[in-house]
């Protein structure tokens, strides 16, 4: 993921002021973690009203996803502990708003589907990440990434969720996560399928 996307640069003006300060990466990690599974638990509600806040949690989560991160570079408080928790805080974030909006539609369009449709997708989202770890543990910090452009990197797709929940599109939102998230998962694991099976780690 790229470090000078639109979205970390917004974040980058919010954390500047927290640099000397006693708040720590880490906590900011925890904090876009509780928005992301608050956020899962508000879409899970079936409520309109709720789902659309749900939205709104969600992208306050991603711009804290981004904060954090800035926050390390900047005060110098870069850790490996702290960047594999900022992935864990990511899998988990991105795969229970999934896993909640179908819960949250179970009584929509799809029915019962709704279901196995977003927990679908939470799993194939889960499994990048998974991946991405396990690069990154064989090969190194960003081993698995793939570059952005124009402002944007691929993560930055999540922000199409609270954008169609906006407008009124949870539906659609829920199939297009059910169809593409496992097909990108399919490309992902083509790209970089020579970390499934390798078993050394990189030494230098």
């Amino acid at each position: 993921m790229s470090h000078d996307t639109w979205i970390h640069k917004i974040s980058r003006i919010g954390v500047r002021p927290l640099i000397n300060s006693p708040v720590t990466p880490n906590q900011i990690t925890t904090l876009r973690l509780a928005c992301g599974l608050g956020a899962a638990a508000l879409v899970a509600s079936g409520n309109d009203t709720l789902i659309a806040w749900g939205g709104g949690v969600f992208l306050l989560s991603m711009v804290l996803d981004r904060a954090d991160g800035e926050l390390a570079r900047l005060s110098g408080k870069t850790s490996p502990w702290g960047h594999k928790y900022d992935l864990i805080a990511d899998s988990l974030s991105n795969a229970m708003i999934f896993a909640g909006l179908g819960i949250g539609l179970r009584d929509g369009f799809f029915g019962p589907w709704a279901v196995p449709m977003g927990f679908l997708a939470g799993a194939a989202v889960a499994a990048i990440l998974w991946l991405v770890m396990r690069a990154e543990s064989l090969q190194g910090a960003r081993a698995a990434e793939m570059k952005g452009s124009g402002g944007f990197d691929p993560d930055d797709g999540m922000l199409a969720i609270p954008v169609l929940i906006w407008l009124g599109l949870s539906q659609v939102l829920l199939a297009l996560a059910a169809i593409g998230a496992p097909a990108f998962a399919v490309f992902f694991f083509l790209k970089f399928r020579k970390y499934l099976f390798s078993g050394e780690a990189s030494t230098g």
